[in-house]
């Protein structure tokens, strides 16, 4: 019987797509770095996204993402980073800040950019498949935890921002632990937290095969696998669960479906609830 949910953040009962995507269009507005579209928010992603794999198979710092990606990214975008001020345009015309445009060092722009983005991120709140709703409605019924390998500053402002910091027992945060996840000292320090629960009555709740999954499989307990884009799963990973729609973690704990609520993903996939 399952008495302990970790949840994943970003991507799992958070759409990190539209955060990102509002994060870095506000840092390019506010450091003069002109439009960010469509095109260039996909290659940012991927770069984004293959830093991330790097630092779960331990091959990257975490300050080496952090910085790494925006650096890989103004290259390739062909960004100037030489010269940059915090503001745009109007701002500065219109008096709400200082005109600073300054020459600075190549890390200036790229540390002082993403200082800014962390902020950023938590400033908008989309919710998957009405997971505010979910977490609150199993609040009573099992013991809830943040897991995640975002940064301290971004993780702690969209737990408050979102109303999780209210209905979660806790949140695990890799930048307060020392550790990510995949790794078992992750793990074992949640179990240190948690108190004396069975391997059997821990779930894992994420999207990610390479940190949710596989820190799962390392620390030996249910491992329930969020995938409503439908990919292709590791065949040398053990998935206990695989589900569409966050709704159906109430049929893997036997918790009754209230009528409003979705229960089969292939009826209503990537609701959100919008904070």
């Amino acid at each position: 019987m399952i008495k302990v949910l970790l949840w994943d953040i970003d991507g799992t009962l958070l759409n990190f797509e539209k955060a990102e995507r509002q994060a870095i269009g506000t840092c390019f507005s506010l450091f003069g770095l002109g439009e960010c579209t469509e095109e260039m928010l996909a290659r940012y992603s991927a770069i984004n996204s293959s830093y991330w794999k790097r630092l779960e198979r331990g091959e990257l710092t975490k300050q080496e993402v952090l910085l790494g990606r925006f650096q890989e990214f103004f290259g390739q975008e062909g960004i100037p980073v030489d010269k940059w001020y915090y503001g745009s345009e109007e701002q500065i015309k219109g008096g709400e800040i200082a005109d600073t445009r300054e020459e600075h060092p190549e890390t200036g722009l790229i540390a002082a950019f993403n200082k800014e983005y962390q902020v950023r991120l938590g400033d908008t709140i989309h919710f998957n498949d009405h997971g505010y709703e979910l977490v609150k409605d199993l609040k009573s019924k099992v013991k809830q935890y943040a897991a995640t390998n975002g940064t301290f500053i971004a993780q702690e402002r969209k737990l408050k921002k979102s109303g999780l910091e209210e209905l979660l027992e806790g949140a695990f945060i890799s930048d307060n632990i020392g550790i990510e996840k995949p790794s078992q000292g992750f793990f074992d320090y949640v179990f240190e937290q948690i108190g004396p629960y069975g391997k059997d009555e821990v779930m894992i709740v994420g999207d990610s095969l390479t940190s949710d999954m596989q820190g799962g499989n390392n620390a030996g307990i249910v491992c329930c696998w969020y995938n409503p884009k439908g990919e292709a799963k590791d065949k040398n990973l053990r998935i206990d669960y695989e589900i569409e729609n966050l709704q159906q973690v109430r049929d893997i704990l036997n918790v009754t479906v209230q009528p409003w609520q979705i229960k089969r993903a292939n009826h209503a996939c990537m609701n959100e609830h919008v904070m």
